[in-house]
């Protein structure tokens, strides 16, 4: 449930699928209005006041896709999460070509949709440092352009793919990346892999970098999302640190 009220716009041709989307996530506090029309929902966001726009796509035509493609082109900040009915990988890749920061697909768990709406609300806009820069966190650093790993000052041998999935990570520090898009942003978009064969590459670059591989303080698994990047070490020490109140 998310700590403040949050304003979603719901965008669909489907009246029932709205009426159903609202009915399912109001009890979590999220406050809802809806859009029949990509047309309509452009309006709306031209006004702002949302902090997330869901899409419905349509099962007979690709107007979920322009929709998305529109709105991100008009809002590049918008948090924008696709609702893929039966939840076709093929369907998520395109939303995530057309701008989606995330799919869910639908009839969805509960949970699930939470969590991962609950993520997107959370992560600011993506990093968009230069090819060549030195990436940090904590004690692992990358250089991007000399494809060279370190923990602290020893460097760590990753192989291609391994390396790739971390930088990814470590572009996007502190926020939660699915598992669709990591894979999307490893293999590319033509992926024809599963959830498990990603979890085996988390589990083969925990083993690499990780102090203790089965309680990791780097990357850290987000239940019902995927994966994000982050400095447990360096977070619990600001927390002690912190003035007490």
């Amino acid at each position: 449930m998310p700590e403040e009220r949050a304003y979603v716009l719901v965008v669909s041709g489907d009246a029932g699928l709205r009426r159903t989307i609202r009915v399912i996530l109001s009890p979590t506090g999220f406050v809802f209005e809806e859009a029949g029309s990509g047309i309509e929902a452009a309006r709306r966001i031209a006004r702002g006041g949302y902090d997330l726009v869901l899409i419905g796509l349509d099962e007979e035509t690709s107007t979920g896709f322009e929709t998305c493609r529109d709105l991100r082109a008009a809002s590049p900040g918008a948090g924008i999460v696709v609702i893929c009915p039966g939840g076709a990988q093929e369907d998520e890749i395109r939303a995530l070509e057309a701008g989606a920061d995330d799919c869910v697909s639908f009839p969805f768990r509960f949970r699930e949709v939470v969590g991962r709406l609950g993520a997107v609300l959370r992560r600011p806009g993506f990093d968009t440092s230069p090819a060549g820069a030195i990436l940090r966190g904590g004690d692992i650093k990358i250089d991007i352009t000399r494809r060279i790993c370190w923990r602290a000052r020893n460097q760590i041998h990753l192989s291609p793919r391994e390396f790739d999935l971390l930088a990814a990570l470590m572009r996007h520090q502190e926020r939660a990346l699915t598992h669709i898009k990591l894979m999307v942003a490893v293999w590319g978009p033509e992926i024809k892999r599963d959830a498990d064969y990603l979890r085996s590459y988390i589990k083969a670059l925990r083993t690499k970098i990780e102090t203790d591989p089965a309680n990791p303080e780097y990357v850290l698994t987000v239940p019902f999302v995927g994966y994000m990047f982050c400095n447990r070490r360096h977070r619990t020490r600001r927390q002690q640190t912190a003035p007490i109140e």
